[in-house]
């Protein structure tokens, strides 16, 4: 794997992050939503991430980024050749398969006084846990802000090899 193709790979991983980062937004921020444009509680999303694209087995990304000729022990990756200069042999990076709705019933509080009561006097609130979303947004926050630094890296080792060419 070429430096330019890790590059590529952190991207794709803020991206994923940034999503999931605005997907526990909205939960928080629909937190008490009783009724949404369909005339339900807002429900809890998820963001579903995965990797690859393409061909993401470990062993032909981990073969592929050898250069030609070496082999590693095992049959397995002994099967799988690939050369380091061919730029084309980039591991898969993460994306987002899906944003799916939480299947965890509403929660039902007594308020008879509420517009959106039911005829027993409870209203349907949406089954977000605000201590559940904050941490899913540290491990967004966190997540970004590695790939974050990895971007940097990445960045100094290019202008460091620039050097080396002077």
């Amino acid at each position: 794997m070429n430096l330019f193709g890790m590059i590529d790979q952190s991207g794709d991983a803020m991206q994923a992050e940034r999503m999931r980062a605005e997907v526990v937004a909205a939960n928080m921020a629909n937190a008490e939503t009783t009724r949404t444009p369909a005339g339900v509680p807002y429900r809890r999303q998820h963001v579903v991430f995965a990797s690859g694209r393409g061909d993401g087995s470990f062993a032909s990304q981990l073969g592929s980024s050898l250069p030609a000729g070496v082999q590693l022990p095992g049959p397995l990756l002994n099967a799988v050749p690939g050369s380091l200069v061919n730029s084309s042999n980039v591991a898969p990076g993460v994306h987002i398969a899906a944003v799916v709705q939480d299947t965890a019933p509403p929660l039902k509080r007594f308020d008879p006084s509420h517009p959106d009561s039911d005829a027993e006097g409870y209203v349907s609130y949406p089954d977000i846990n605000p201590l559940t979303e904050m941490v899913d947004l540290m491990g967004a926050t966190r997540a970004y802000g590695l790939n974050a630094s990895a971007v940097q890296a990445e960045k100094s080792m290019i202008a460091s090899s620039l050097e080396i060419g002077k």
